[in-house]
């Protein structure tokens, strides 16, 4: 296959440069920034909420039981976000950014639990009726129905669809060959067969197969892996101080480096555990609000807060749990001879040799198995997301354009099993930055919007009500949200 790795070489030679200047000159600051601007807006309503976001996760706040439940909507953009950037990208971020990028994960967590709130909330407010019972909505909505950008909605649903449909469902389905052959030795062939065959047989189905199934998946992966991760914990207790001090120190150059210089470490810190903790919990990346947008509920904040949440279920659980895993073993040491002689490194199989160093076989092959899983289902919440805003730019011809663009999706996913995972890596952060460089934008401009809507839930929830119901006239302009949602 010499022909594609020559292709592949050309395109990282032209989207490397492009990468580099959007997640080192403008995205890691505005994605920080925003978040810190949201957090204050919010009255720091990650740290006051916390209790309510996680009951509200399991309450039943669905309306009618027709469309899509406000625990399915979670399980849809939990499915998007519990995949490779908490196994695989993980890795790559200790890898190439040392313990401290954990520590930034962790920060772009915190703040992105107030962006998420933004953008979901946002999300659910300009949502739409569609024909099959299930609502639309997410970035592209609202930038139109908002801000009257409906340029600057096309930029941002053509982004979503190059970085879900095809880039990430690549990234997974390379993960999970990788995962498959390191723990079972299937060949990726084999692989990309199985997974079209099995991402075909859902996404045919529309959103509610989709949702029904990331329902069935994710709460039994996102358990299983913590359990796990939980008893590596236990085992190594005595070593959990000079590891939570060493993520801490790194942090700030203080901690052993593979880079060099401790300038150098702590701006390798900080872009990689903010672009890994991005691409895992997706806080202003603009896809959360998709899922968001197809939840029955009575009031947009409801939506906004289960979603805000699943940042703490993606990054602060699971990605840590990860983190545990590989710096509680004697593979990391490995990791940064490698590092210093110039290796590369394939992400997963760093987290399947950490597995194997406490479990032996049974972790080796746990890995395998959760990796499957997770990012299985990450590609039918991927597609998930792509048909939402196919359907947004072709409206009328929408189901058409779908039934066409299905079969790219999974030839994308054959071809992300068989590819090299730097080639995959790179496209999918190129395609992270732009969407998400857009959907910042938008969002900080219209975030007062959340904000009085979040104001009406918590004057509600004073006045004694436990289910608050919207009132569409909280909003300066009403008339932007379609007649009949929360009427």
């Amino acid at each position: 296959m010499a022909w594609l790795e020559t292709l592949e070489q050309a395109i990282y030679a032209v989207i490397n440069p492009v990468t580099e200047f959007v997640w080192g000159y403008i995205l890691t600051y505005l994605l920080l920034g925003a978040g810190l601007i949201f957090t204050v807006a919010t009255r720091f309503l990650q740290f006051r909420l916390f209790g309510h976001m996680a009951r509200l996760v399991f309450a039943k706040v669905g309306e009618t039981g027709r469309g899509v439940s406000s625990f399915q909507a979670l399980a849809t953009s939990l499915a998007a976000r519990i995949g490779t950037g908490n196994l695989a990208g993980v890795a790559l971020a200790l890898f190439v950014g040392g313990p401290g990028a954990i520590f930034w994960m962790w920060m772009t967590a915190l703040v992105g639990i107030a962006t998420t709130f933004i953008e979901c909330t946002l999300g659910q407010v300009y949502k739409v009726h569609h024909g099959d019972g299930i609502y639309r909505g997410g970035p592209a909505y609202y930038i139109e129905r908002a801000l009257g950008a409906r340029w600057m909605s096309i930029i941002f649903a053509v982004f979503l669809i190059i970085a879900y449909g095809f880039a990430f469902c690549g990234a997974q389905a390379n993960t999970i060959a990788q995962g498959l052959n390191g723990g079972f030795g299937i060949p990726n062939w084999v692989t990309a067969i199985g997974l079209v065959l099995l991402a075909g047989l859902v996404i045919y189905g529309g959103l509610k197969s989709i949702a029904r199934t990331a329902e069935l998946i994710v709460p039994v992966m996102a358990v299983g892996y913590f359990l796990v991760a939980l008893w590596i914990l236990l085992a190594n207790a005595t070593a959990v101080p000079a590891m939570l001090a060493l993520i801490v120190k790194s942090a700030f150059g203080y901690g052993p480096v593979a880079g060099g210089a401790a300038g150098y470490a702590v701006a390798a810190a900080l872009r990689n555990g903010v672009q890994r903790g991005l691409f895992s919990n997706e806080a202003g990346m603009g896809s959360t609000p998709n899922a968001a947008a197809t939840a029955e509920v009575k009031h947009p904040a409801t939506q906004g807060l289960v979603q805000a949440f699943g940042v703490v279920i993606d990054t602060l659980i699971i990605c840590t749990c990860t983190a545990v895993v590989i710096l509680l073993s004697g593979v990391y040491d490995q990791m940064l001879d490698a590092h210093a002689q110039g290796a590369s490194l394939q992400g997963i199989k760093l987290t399947q040799d950490a597995m194997f160093d406490h479990l032996g076989l049974f972790g080796q092959y746990f890995i395998a198995v959760a990796i499957l899983f997770f990012a299985y289902s990450s590609i039918l919440a991927n597609f998930a997301y792509t048909e939402i805003n196919v359907e947004y730019l072709f409206q009328k011809s929408g189901r058409t354009a779908i039934a066409i663009i299905r079969p790219f999706i999974l030839a994308m996913v054959a071809i992300g099993s068989v590819a090299s995972l730097d080639f995959v890596w790179h496209f999918a952060d190129l395609a992270m930055g732009l969407m998400a460089t857009t959907n910042l934008i938008a969002i900080l401009l219209l975030f007062p919007i959340a904000i009085r809507v979040l104001r009406d839930y918590e004057r509600q929830r004073a006045g004694g009500t436990t289910r608050p119901v919207f009132n569409k006239r909280v909003l300066k302009r009403p008339e932007q949200v379609e007649a009949g949602i929360w009427d």
